[in-house]
C-alpha cells in the first residue's frame, strides 16, 4: 500500500509543471540550510563526544553528502522537533531532515524526497520484566491495570500503539527520545514499554541503556524522508537523484554502516533487521562524572549568557510598556482606559509559548518577520508587560489623594503631577514585587526554545540526552539559575526592608 502511495506520489512530482528557483537559490546562496533538533540526539545528529563542538549523525553527513552534491556548504539550523515545518513554511531552513516519517498528510502539505532509510518499530521492555517477552503480552494487564506504554508525541509509533492496541493499553506522550527509554528502565510511573524507531534502539540499547531488551519482531515498515515546501521541486527533484546515486554507489551504505544502520531492508526492502548489530563505530558512548562537567559546563554557560542577555532585556521593556498601560487605564479618557483593560486581559489569558508562536509564526504569513531572538524577547516583554501594569496600577493607587491635592494647590498639570510625584513613588513601591517578576523571567525564557532560541534550559536538555549524564548537568545547570535568580532575591530583601524603614 505504502508503495504504491509512493508511486503516486512521484508521479505527481514528476508532471508538476509548475517552475520555481528552488534549487537556482540554494546553488546561488552558496549553503543548503537544513532543520533538526539537537535535543533529539544520536543516531541522528548529536555532539561528538571528544569535541562538543563538532556534530555527527548520519542525518549531518547525509545533510553534507547533499550539499556536495549541490556544490554548496551544509548549514545546520537548530529548532524544535515538532515546530520544524514551520520553521520550514517560514522561510527560514530550506530542507527538514531529521527522522521524519512519509505520511499521505505530509506528502500532501510538503514535497517529501525519496526514502533515505527505511526503519521498523522496535517495542523495548526491561530485561527482568519477565510477563512481557511478546506484543500480545502488551494486551494482558498486570496486577489489575493496564500496561503502560511510553511514545514521542504525535510520532509513528504512537499511531501504531492506537491502531493496534487501542484501549488495551494506557499510552504515555513523552517528548525525548533517550528520556522514554530512561523511563521503562526505571519503571518510572509504572510505565511497562517503550515503542522506538529501529536506528534508535540500535544506537543506544546496549551502551546507553544495558537495563532493556527487545520484545518481539520489529513492525510497522515506514521511511525516513527529507520534507521542502511544495513549491521547492526542483530542489527536492535534485535531492532525489543525490540520494539514489548515494544508494547506488555505495555512499549510503558508509555513511550508516558508521552508526551500525545499514541492513538488508536497506538493500532490498526485507522487514529482517540483525537485531545484534549494535557494535559500530559511532555507537552511543555514555559519559559520566566530572568529565562530562568539565566538558559541558562552557556550552552551559554560554547558553546562560543568552538567558541573561534576553531577561535584562526584555524585562526593561515589559516595566515601561507596563508603566504606560497602567497610567493609561488610570487617568487616560476612556477609550484608552478599555484598550488598556482589553490588552491586560488578553495577554494574562492567554499563555506564552501561544504569544510567541504568533509573533515567531504567524506574523510571517502577514509579511512582518522576526528572528528568533528578537521575537522572543518581545513575546517575554509583551507577556510580562500586563503583570507589571498590574503591579503599577497598584503602587499608583496606593498613593494618597493628598499629594493630587498637594500638587494641584501648586498649579501643578495633572500630567506634571504623575511624572514628578506619582510615578516616582509608584516606582519605589513596586520595585520588590518587579523583582520577583525578574527572577520569574530568568525560568520563562524556557519556553522561548518552541521557536528555536537555545538558552540555558535546552543546552542543558540537548547534552543530558545525548550523554546520559542528566544528574551531572542538572545540578550544573540549577547552579547556573541559582546564580543568577538568587543576587535579584537578596535584592528584593534589601528593597523590602528598606521600604519598611522609610515607612516607619
Amino acid at each position: 500500500m505504502l508503495r504504491c502511495l509512493f508511486g503516486l506520489a512521484f508521479l505527481c512530482v514528476a508532471t508538476f509543471v509548475a517552475a520555481d528557483d528552488s534549487l537556482e537559490r540554494v546553488v546561488k546562496s552558496g549553503k543548503l540550510v537544513w532543520g533538526a533538533d539537537l535535543e533529539g540526539g544520536g543516531p541522528f545528529i548529536y555532539a561528538k563526544a571528544d569535541d562538543p563542538d563538532t556534530l555527527i549523525g548520519f542525518e549531518v553527513e547525509l545533510a553534507d553528502l547533499i550539499a556536495s552534491k549541490l556544490g554548496v556548504k551544509a548549514e545546520f539550523r537548530q529548532g524544535q522537533w515538532e515546530k520544524l515545518p514551520d520553521v520550514l513554511d517560514r522561510g527560514d531552513i530550506d530542507i527538514v531532515l531529521n527522522g521524519y516519517e512519509w505520511s499521505p498528510e505530509r506528502a500532501q502539505r510538503y514535497a517529501t524526497s525519496r526514502p533515505y532509510y527505511i526503519y521498523e518499530l522496535q517495542l523495548l521492555a526491561r530485561k527482568d520484566d519477565a510477563t512481557l517477552n511478546d506484543w500480545p503480552d502488551l494486551e494482558k494487564e498486570l496486577d489489575g491495570e493496564k500496561r503502560r506504554v511510553v511514545v514521542l508525541g504525535g510520532s509513528a509509533a504512537e499511531a501504531y500503539v492506537q491502531d493496534h492496541f487501542g484501549d488495551k493499553v494506557e499510552i504515555v506522550r513523552i517528548d525525548g527520545i533517550t528520556d522514554a527509554m530512561r523511563a521503562v528502565e526505571l519503571h518510572a510511573d509504572g510505565i511497562d514499554a517503550n515503542l522506538q524507531d529501529s536506528p534508535i534502539v540500535t544506537f543506544y540499547l546496549q551502551e546507553g541503556f544495558p537495563g532493556l531488551k527487545r520484545v518481539g519482531r520489529p513492525v510497522g515498515k515506514n521511511y525516513y524522508v527529507a520534507m521542502g515546501r511544495k513549491e521547492d521541486l526542483s530542489l527536492i527533484n535534485r535531492i532525489n537523484e543525490i540520494i539514489l546515486e548515494a544508494r547506488n554507489d555505495g555512499s549510503l551504505r558508509k555513511i550508516y554502516d558508521r552508526y551500525g544502520l545499514w541492513n538488508v531492508t536497506q538493500e532490498t526492502e526485507a522487514l529482517e533487521i540483525d537485531p545484534g548489530k549494535t557494535n559500530a563505530p559511532n555507537a552511543f558512548q555514555a559519559t559520566r562524572g566530572w568529565a562530562v562537567v568539565q566538558k559541558y559546563t562552557p556550552f552551559l554557560v554560554r547558553a546562560a549568557g543568552v538567558t541573561v542577555l534576553m531577561s535584562v532585556t526584555a524585562m526593561p521593556l515589559a516595566i515601561l510598556t507596563g508603566m504606560i498601560i497602567a497610567i493609561c487605564r488610570l487617568y487616560g479618557p476612556a477609550p484608552l482606559r478599555m484598550l488598556g483593560t482589553f490588552y491586560v486581559e488578553v495577554v494574562r489569558g492567554t499563555p506564552l509559548v501561544l504569544q510567541l508562536y504568533t509573533i515567531y509564526f504567524l506574523l510571517p504569513e502577514v509579511g512582518i518577520r522576526f528572528s528568533a531572538f528578537t521575537a522572543s524577547i518581545m513575546g517575554l516583554a509583551i507577556n510580562y508587560s500586563a503583570y507589571e501594569a498590574e503591579i503599577y496600577r497598584a503602587g499608583m493607587q496606593a498613593i494618597p489623594k493628598g499629594q493630587w491635592e498637594a500638587a494641584t494647590s501648586l498649579g501643578m498639570s495633572r500630567w506634571l503631577t504623575l511624572r514628578r510625584i506619582i510615578v516616582p513613588q509608584a516606582t519605589r513601591i513596586v520595585i520588590p514585587p518587579m523583582t520577583n517578576d525578574f527572577i520569574a523571567l530568568f525560568k520563562d525564557t524556557a519556553v522561548c526554545s518552541i521557536i528555536t532560541v537555545v538558552e540555558l534550559s535546552k543546552e542543558y536538555y540537548i547534552h543530558a540526552r545525548s550523554t546520559g549524564a542528566v544528574v551531572e548537568l542538572g545540578i550544573v545547570t540549577a547552579s547556573l539559575y541559582l546564580m543568577m535568580s538568587y543576587p535579584l532575591s537578596k535584592l528584593t530583601t534589601y528593597l523590602e526592608h528598606r521600604l519598611h524603614a522609610a515607612k516607619t
